[in-house]
């Protein structure tokens, strides 16, 4: 009876073996990769052209956050200040401070600073600024506890995932819209998150699409 396998048979199991190896270890890869904070940015603290401590500016002197990133309730698109914002604290406030010196660089010269970005989106998401903040979503649900940073970071990873939690369940993280900007606000004693955010998703109409095509477009 004729050998139903050849000599390469014999090489079968190994090349399993080897491939499975393969497989496993790219897989560790890329979880190591993907799933980390490297990969999502998470505490990504770049060095800015001005040292802006934004818990001064915003618990300290109680800056809203529309005098700086104007128009955010309005735009797709959360603007950086310009310069002529600035001055119009900073020609009187810290005027001749060493850590401005590139604020009033800026000014004389009539080029912008250059801030590095700190949040930044794949070009395949679609965001929508206003779309959020005016259904009761904080800047604080992705920004985190801004009022209290001395340098800004990255605070959240910004992911499928994490974004989806939101989408599926907004209850658990809305607010009333007349506290979308104040950092500080607290859930008030005896208050449920839920309930409270259950009623503002059914007054509000809140219905967030969890569907590609909202943010993939």
């Amino acid at each position: 009876m004729a050998n139903l396998f050849g000599k390469a048979a014999n090489e079968l199991p190994r090349k399993i073996v080897v491939g499975i190896l393969i497989i496993a270890a790219l897989t560790v890869a890329g979880i190591a990769y993907y799933f980390t904070p490297k990969y999502t940015r998470v505490g990504y603290m770049p060095k800015q052209p001005i040292p802006f401590d934004h818990s001064l500016h915003v618990t300290g002197l109680g800056l809203d956050c529309r005098f700086c990133h104007s128009f955010v309730e309005k735009s797709g698109f959360s603007n950086v200040p310009t310069t002529q914002t600035c001055m119009s604290c900073h020609r009187m406030v810290k005027a001749d401070s060493p850590k401005l010196a590139a604020l009033r660089e800026s000014w004389e010269s009539g080029e912008p600073v250059r801030w590095t970005r700190v949040y930044q989106l794949p070009d395949y998401v679609y965001f929508d600024h206003s779309a959020h903040v005016n259904r009761g979503v904080s800047c604080f649900s992705c920004h985190g506890e801004v009022n209290q940073m001395k340098t800004i970071y990255h605070k959240t990873p910004l992911s499928m995932s994490w974004c989806l939690d939101c989408h599926r369940n907004p209850e658990y993280f809305v607010r009333p819209q007349e506290k979308v900007f104040d950092l500080g606000w607290q859930l008030p004693s005896g208050q449920s998150q839920v309930e409270m955010g259950k009623h503002l998703v059914e007054q509000e109409k809140i219905q967030p699409s969890d569907n590609c095509s909202a943010c993939h477009r």
